[in-house]
């Protein structure tokens, strides 16, 4: 990591989680030579940070849209004025084999945007705030077709469901069976991005409630009641890919028996409890299944183009800077369709 990285001189205004029962915080850093400075527009809520303001996990506070406000002298690809998004990456060595090839979410010296921290000690605290500093290699273009609003989650949620679908063969193979387990944050993403790469969707929710929104206003070609054995019998053996975005304990054995033989199972949601796994489906489908973890920055970016080619974004419900700890209280009852997005800026903003 570069050592002109972030060092905590401006002064910004944010939100801070002091215990947890949160209203979440950030501060930013002054601009170095390979920073660009952000007036941040809107910042989405993610699961994650449920999970971290409540200390289930450590790390959380990301999704970032604004304009760039200032321009360090290493960072030319971007000018005052740009359209840009800070998803989860902050920094990363920049020498190892995966920051070699673009995977810099898999660098064991990776920082998050939140709870990272940098050489001197610093600590990134996320976008919760007006202003953030980001080091230009870490920031991506948002087309200019796209709401500044709908697409700060497409910087989480949209590159966590479409990395796995790149590196599973999703992209430029039109026609599989694909399969997505859960119609919320993420799963309602991966629904739009299989139907716009040419795929057979179907949805699987434990919600019977849930099909007319799969399949009426989403695009998905089949809806499965996941508690419905009639229905999970009659799927069996009919996935090529499955996509689990579900952040709740479950078992993976009922789910697995959807798949084709060597088809391949990817959880990207993330329950705070193990999963159950039964070897059984596994042996006997030839079956895999991985995990996934966000994306590198040639991958958001390549996602973002493709989300301005096809007029991609996520549902949200924008709210004021200081309705986040009802937002908070409704997230944990999932209460939302599908991700709240802050209205930073104060203002509902045409950009």
């Amino acid at each position: 990591m570069a050592q002109e990285t972030q060092n905590h001189t401006l002064s910004v205004s944010g939100w801070a989680a002091y215990d947890s029962n949160p209203i979440p915080s950030n501060a930013g850093g002054e601009n170095g030579v390979n920073d660009v400075t952000i007036e941040v527009l809107y910042c989405g809520i993610c699961h994650t940070d449920l999970h971290y303001a409540k200390n289930e996990w450590g790390i959380t506070m990301h999704e970032i849209t604004g304009v760039v406000i200032k321009v360090g002298c290493n960072a030319g690809k971007f000018k005052i004025g740009d359209r840009v998004g800070v998803g989860c990456l902050a920094a990363s060595c920049l020498k190892c084999e995966f920051c070699a090839d673009s995977q810099e979410n898999y660098c064991d010296q990776m920082q998050f945007t939140y709870n990272g921290i940098f050489w001197d000690g610093s600590i990134t605290y996320g976008g919760y705030s007006n202003v953030i500093v980001a080091d230009y290699r870490y920031v991506v273009r948002i087309p200019e077709n796209l709401p500044m609003d709908s697409v700060a989650p497409l910087l989480c949620a949209g590159i966590t469901v479409f990395s796995p679908l790149k590196d599973n063969g999703m992209l430029g193979s039109p026609g599989k069976k694909m399969g997505v387990v859960g119609l919320g944050g993420l799963g309602h993403v991966a629904v739009k991005f299989g139907k716009a790469f040419g795929h057979h969707v179907t949805v699987l929710s434990t919600s019977p409630s849930k099909e007319t929104e799969a399949k009426g206003r989403l695009g998905a070609d089949d809806f499965i009641v996941s508690t419905n054995s009639q229905q999970m019998q009659a799927g069996k053996r009919s996935l090529d890919f499955i996509l689990d975005t579900v952040s709740a304990q479950h078992s993976l054995g009922p789910i697995l028996e959807l798949l084709k033989v060597d088809g391949t199972l990817v959880t990207v949601g993330a329950p705070d409890q193990p999963l159950e796994l039964p070897p059984f489906p596994l042996i006997f489908g030839k079956r895999s299944v991985k995990g996934s973890m966000t994306g590198g920055m040639r991958d958001t970016q390549e996602m973002m183009d493709l989300c301005g080619k096809h007029n991609i974004t996520c549902d949200v419900e924008v709210i004021a800077p200081d309705t986040i700890n009802e937002a908070m209280d409704r997230l944990a009852k999932n209460d939302v369709r599908y991700r709240f997005v802050i209205d930073i800026a104060g203002r509902i903003s045409n950009i």
